[in-house]
């Protein structure tokens, strides 16, 4: 079986997996909530989330730009893929932690049951920015990678190491969330209305398979160096469209959770 195979059909694993675990475990019934409370939506309230927010134009770029980075200095596919993997690896790492501290913080502060709303009112309103963003392309309506980061990063990729591509993936976490994770935050007040911090786990970690997907579907395709330059173009000319379908939706999502659940 080839390595991308492998990797796909893990990644796929672990999904069904935590499918199975949520509907099935001796926790099942406490992973959703009541019908009365509308709460088999949780599941897939959550999964579409995961999606919006996986469709991330900074972490393409970041691990396209890697990519080609690892080309031009002559390296073979299978360190390729090893040192993509690092990559996303520490934006799954950091973005999982940025929830559960999040999540944390919430319970312990005894925030009132009411941050699913909330989080879908932050929603909406990043959807409303996407398509601004999308018709006044000139403003900059969403915060990107600061010229900073884009610095620490360019001297964490001279280095070529596992550790080193995956503090890259740290940073981009962390840079991108204040402008993609309006999703995030909705699923974390949804989360804190309705599951302890324990259980919450589960659906975090579920959350963050889902996020990272599409990066190792880009990966498994743009390690092939003549697919490179046609995954690098096809990011360019639908980023643009993106926006608009990513703001559609999100607002239709926000608007689902504040009056149908």
């Amino acid at each position: 079986m080839s390595k991308k195979l492998s990797i796909l059909l893990g990644i796929v694993a672990a999904l069904v997996g935590s499918l199975f675990f949520l509907k099935y475990s001796s926790w099942g019934t406490s992973f959703v909530w009541s019908a009365s409370g509308g709460g088999a939506w949780l599941l897939p309230l959550v999964a579409v989330s995961a999606l919006l927010d996986s469709v991330n134009p900074c972490a393409f770029s970041v691990l396209l730009i890697t990519i080609a980075f690892l080309f031009s200095l002559g390296k073979p596919r299978n360190e390729v893929l090893k040192l993509g993997a690092s990559y996303i690896g520490g934006l799954f790492l950091a973005y999982l932690l940025i929830g559960l501290g999040l999540l944390q913080a919430l319970h312990i502060f005894g925030v009132p049951h009411f941050m699913g709303r909330l989080g879908a009112v932050i929603v909406i309103a990043f959807g409303v920015l996407q398509l601004l963003s999308y018709f006044f392309p000139r403003v900059n309506w969403l915060p990107g990678i600061p010229a900073s980061a884009h610095q620490k990063m360019g001297k964490l990729l001279e280095r070529v190491s596992l550790p080193a591509v995956f503090l890259v993936g740290v940073l981009v976490a962390l840079c991108e969330f204040p402008c993609t994770g309006g999703p995030y935050l909705m699923v974390l007040g949804l989360l804190h209305d309705s599951q302890t911090y324990l259980f919450g786990f589960g659906y975090l970690i579920f959350y963050n398979l889902l996020f990272i997907l599409p990066l190792v579907v880009i990966l498994l395709v743009a390690s092939h160096k003549e697919l490179l330059d046609k995954v690098n173009a096809w990011r360019k000319d639908e980023t643009k469209k993106l926006k608009i379908w990513l703001g559609l939706a999100m607002v239709a999502l926000g608007i689902i959770i504040l009056f149908f659940v």
